[in-house]
């Protein structure tokens, strides 16, 4: 009896000992959805408007925005100098060029109280900066994947028309990203 019970368990050990782990860490796996996100985020669609002064950023470079546009008091533009001004509730037709002005509904800066900074930040900065309820006007993470899911004007980053190019990740993809390294406990990377 003592001969058949050992034979199993030296099995057992010997599986144990010498077997490598297949499956990578939950935080790895956290960390690689961050990716992800981060790549999205600190595209020029997203981070062209998440900019730490008062003047946006335009185009694929990320250079400063003509005709001197600013953030203005709520983040819609100086007075008389409104986003909506060049920027329409879509984007015009092609027929208008190739550098007419996008266009979204409610088109606008964050507010300068909430700038939520993506521009010129490491990775780590910027995984810190969306866990901040102070940086992103009391959004939790939940409210954040929301933010992302549903707005409109977010959403025209993946549709940006003209010759503009879209995120590296569709929008679905950037939400189920989110949702992973979210659930996996938002771990920030270095």
């Amino acid at each position: 009896m003592i001969r058949s019970i050992s034979v199993p368990v030296a099995l057992l050990a010997f599986m144990a000992t010498d077997v490598p782990a297949q499956t990578p860490s939950s935080n790895d796996s956290a960390l690689r959805a961050f990716e992800v996100v981060r790549s999205v985020l600190q595209h020029p669609r997203c981070q062209n408007c998440h900019v730490p002064g008062d003047q946006p950023l335009q185009g694929e470079d990320s250079v400063e925005h003509n005709q001197n546009a600013v953030r203005g008091p709520t983040g819609r533009g100086a007075v008389a100098s409104e986003c909506s001004s060049c920027h329409l509730n879509r984007n015009l037709p092609l027929s208008y060029g190739p550098n007419s002005p996008p266009g979204s509904p409610d088109w606008h800066l964050p507010p300068p109280e909430m700038k939520m900074v993506f521009f010129g930040l490491s990775a780590g900065d910027l995984c810190r900066t969306i866990k901040n309820p102070k940086a992103t006007g009391g959004k939790n993470l939940q409210a954040m994947m929301a933010h992302i899911r549903d707005n409109r004007q977010v959403a025209w980053g993946w549709a940006p028309g003209g010759n503009r190019t879209a995120p590296p990740a569709t929008r679905a993809a950037t939400v189920a990203a989110f949702r992973t390294w979210m659930n996996a406990g938002a771990p920030c990377p270095n």
